[in-house]
């Protein structure tokens, strides 16, 4: 199977979803990899879509990538009397560490690393920012704030403190809990939530140990403050723009994305852009023209992937969601003004053999018109360093390690093949054209530009590059 564009899709999986026949439409839809929502859902729900999505692999012969969301803490105001609570702008509240029940002056907030963080002057915002309230003065058992933003407020509404780092561990209990068994199932990315500083993405890294590869969710203004470091540390990126829209004013959020996706880019790491995509098809059989224009976006910016959430995991319309975003995302990318926009974000290519060859390559199967460039990767690296080219050619990532091939359905421009190992120049040139053939991207004469690194089989040795003519022997170049 081949995917007639270059940015790739991600699916939530849920009620809407999780059958083997529902995820085999999805997957013939447009899907590339599937999010499984640890935030909902038994580990048994879990386990039964894991094994389906790799049954589905072994019947269509396509590497198909499973990311794991972990649900990071929750901050929420505790109950109400009467469940409900109505605040008016100018009110004078005040949040307890301690109490089951309270009204305006006892408002529950069982969350001790908050009054050790606020202070006067800063704001809290609750039911994504419905409401909004200042603080006025805080001790270690109250906070006396007042209402900047009134409405009403229920029962276990969230709680968001933009601009406040709080001493928080990004993983719960339940997420150690998660991660083992995402791990052991064999998941091929884990997304770690409410990131705030690099150390929140080393402490997930150290539990992964290399099984999977690490998304840090950017949610939280403090982790901007920290980007180049979290990205450094982290295996991709996410624009998890919902909560990010919810501490920042929403006119900084585009720019912010732009921002991300080029960092990631510059660094070649993959990056979703998350949230609200093709929201109304929640209900609707198309989406707003808004919102086609919020993908297509996305990947005018370059994106690797963009995510579909209630809309494939709980909407009426899940099939016809994926369906519109591989059509949105494939008419962008023809679009006359796709390759200027994409290149005009390009980043400076790293003083490097491995980059440099890299770039060569993408750049001359351009120049020659190639049908196709074939990287030969065990780590997936050489395959991403092409990518961040962007270049107007498919990108086949021939790699030996299942695991590899699975992560790689998530990188921009990479058709993921599974194959045995290279040992020379001569079998690197036959399985070139061999791989390139059977695929369907190339047919003798055509060229191809083929990439690897020496020796064979070495992660992030990008140092050869050959022109293969399918049907002759290879001219080195």
């Amino acid at each position: 199977m081949r995917r007639h564009r270059h940015a790739k899709i991600v699916a939530t999986v849920g009620p809407a979803s999780n059958t083997p026949e529902r995820l085999k439409a999805l997957f013939l839809a447009g899907v590339d990899t599937f999010r499984l929502n640890f935030s909902h859902g038994s580990h048994d729900d879990h386990a039964k879509v894991h094994a389906a999505v790799r049954a589905l692999e072994q019947e269509t012969g396509r590497p198909i990538g499973i990311l794991q969301d972990l649900q990071g803490p929750k901050i929420r105001i505790g109950t109400l009397r009467g469940g409900k609570l109505d605040l008016a702008t100018g009110d004078r509240i005040r949040f307890v560490r301690e109490g089951r029940e309270g009204g305006a002056d006892a408002i529950p907030l069982p969350h001790p690393e908050i009054f050790a963080a606020v202070a006067p002057g800063q704001e809290l915002l609750i039911d994504d920012g419905r409401v909004r309230v200042r603080v006025a003065g805080v001790d270690d058992a109250a906070i006396d704030a007042d209402v900047v933003v009134g409405g009403p407020i229920s029962d276990r509404k969230g709680v968001n403190l933009p601009g406040t780092v709080l001493a928080l561990s990004p993983l719960t209990e339940k997420d150690r809990r998660d991660l083992a068994f995402g791990l052991e199932l064999g998941v091929d990315w884990v997304a770690l939530s409410f990131v705030q500083t690099p150390s929140d993405v080393m402490e997930a890294r150290g539990l992964i140990a290399g099984r999977a590869g690490l998304i840090a969710k950017i949610e939280k203004p403090s982790a901007l403050e920290h980007i180049e470091d979290i990205i450094r540390i982290a295996d991709g990126v996410m624009v998890a723009r919902g909560d990010l829209g919810v501490e920042l004013p929403p006119e900084d959020v585009p720019g912010r994305q732009k921002e991300l996706v080029r960092a990631c880019r510059r660094a070649v790491k993959p990056v979703i852009v998350a949230t609200q995509m093709l929201e109304s098809m929640v209900g609707a059989p198309s989406p707003t023209r808004a919102e086609a224009s919020d993908v297509a976006t996305a990947v005018y910016d370059g994106a690797d992937a963009v995510m579909l959430s209630a809309e494939s995991a709980a909407g009426r319309y899940p099939v016809e969601a994926v369906s519109m975003m591989d059509r949105i995302i494939r008419r962008t990318e023809q679009h006359r003004l796709y390759r200027s926009l994409v290149r005009a974000s390009e980043p400076e290519v790293e003083d490097s053999p491995p980059h440099a060859v890299a770039a060569a390559a993408a750049t001359l199967a351009d120049a020659i018109e190639a049908a196709a460039i074939v990287a030969f990767t065990s780590s997936g690296t050489t395959a991403a360093r092409i990518a961040r080219k962007r270049p107007n050619v498919p990108i086949l990532a021939a790699t030996s390690d299942a695991a590899v091939s699975r992560r790689l359905s998530l990188y921009w421009g990479a058709h993921s093949v599974l194959g045995p190992e290279i040992e020379s120049y001569e079998a690197m040139v036959d399985r070139a054209a061999e791989v390139a053939a059977a695929e369907g991207f190339a047919q003798a004469p055509d060229l191809v530009v083929a990439v690897a690194g020496i020796p064979f089989g070495r992660a992030g040795t990008t140092n050869n590059l050959r022109v293969v003519e399918l049907g002759r022997k290879a001219s080195g170049v």
